[in-house]
């Protein structure tokens, strides 16, 4: 058995694409999950962080998902100085809980909070595509903890909303935004990204906005400042173009890079240093902590 599963992460592993031509300014992958990547490749978290290095991606966020996720992230930031973590119970998962163990999930993301190396709370929020009307409610009370725990804590909150957008913004209103948010994987049009933009919120931008159908997501990220920008994998999931289909990981960032340079009209140069900039301000220093 152990055989099998070696030659089937082989396997995975060679599905990776090649790297693509390194960035010319240093930027951040400001969301990933270093965890699943390993499984899904067979690779291990070094190799894949000195891969992102090599292109020019030198700086990485690891994103918790639950309390195991979370600490594992928390231990990979502390060990290394290119990785920083955030830490959640992800709006999937909150259902799933009982209230009991929901709220014992919550007390350890806060203790988690308080780790110098752990730069923001999430992924938290919305997602009306996978839970039902009959877990909107705890995944909501979810969301709302969250935000009180980014809030005493002065950390960036990362939010995941899929098809939740004006729930998303309410919930916001109502408990009061946190300094800093980002919008993970943004997947709304430009009216939705103006409405964040205007808020001042920061607008992710993942390999979904290479995909040939994407052009709602292209016109949002035209009405996005470069200020108010940054990129991402998701990885292993949501690889760019030409690879979709295949696994992802940080090294693909210059695909997206490009992608919104060209798409933005922006000159590459001043997008990348504008991304690695507005990734120090919502994560703070790789350097310290």
């Amino acid at each position: 058995m152990d055989a099998e599963r070696s030659e089937r992460a082989t396997r995975r592993g060679r599905d990776f694409p090649q790297p693509p031509q390194p960035l010319p300014v240093p930027v951040l992958d400001s969301h990933t999950h270093l965890d699943i990547t390993v499984v899904e490749g067979g690779l291990t978290e070094g190799h894949l962080i000195e891969a992102a290095a090599a292109v020019g991606v030198d700086r990485l966020v690891q994103v918790g998902v639950d309390v195991e996720s979370s600490r594992w992230g928390v231990k990979l930031a502390a060990d290394h100085r290119a990785v920083l973590a955030t830490v959640a119970v992800h709006p999937n998962e909150a259902p799933r809980l009982s209230a009991a163990e929901l709220d014992g999930a919550l007390r350890e993301i806060e203790a988690l909070a308080a780790h110098p190396r752990v730069r923001g709370i999430g992924e938290t929020g919305l997602d009306r595509f996978r839970t039902g009307e009959s877990g909107q409610a705890a995944q909501e009370a979810s969301f709302r903890a969250h935000i009180a725990i980014a809030k005493r804590y002065g950390k960036a909150l990362v939010i995941h909303d899929r098809d939740a957008h004006a729930d998303v913004l309410r919930v916001l209103d109502e408990e009061g935004a946190p300094p800093v948010v980002v919008m993970h994987c943004f997947s709304g049009d430009a009216e939705f990204a103006a409405e964040c933009v205007r808020r001042g919120y920061v607008l992710s931008f993942a390999g979904t906005v290479t995909f040939k159908n994407a052009s709602s997501l292209r016109d949002a990220a035209r009405v996005t400042p470069v200020d108010q920008m940054l990129v991402e994998t998701d990885a292993p999931y949501l690889t760019p173009m030409p690879y979709r289909g295949r696994p992802n990981a940080s090294y693909l960032i210059p695909l997206t890079v490009r992608s919104l340079a060209e798409t933005t009209g922006t000159d590459l140069d001043r997008l990348c240093a504008a991304i690695s900039a507005t990734g120090e301000r919502v994560f703070g220093s790789w350097a310290t902590g």
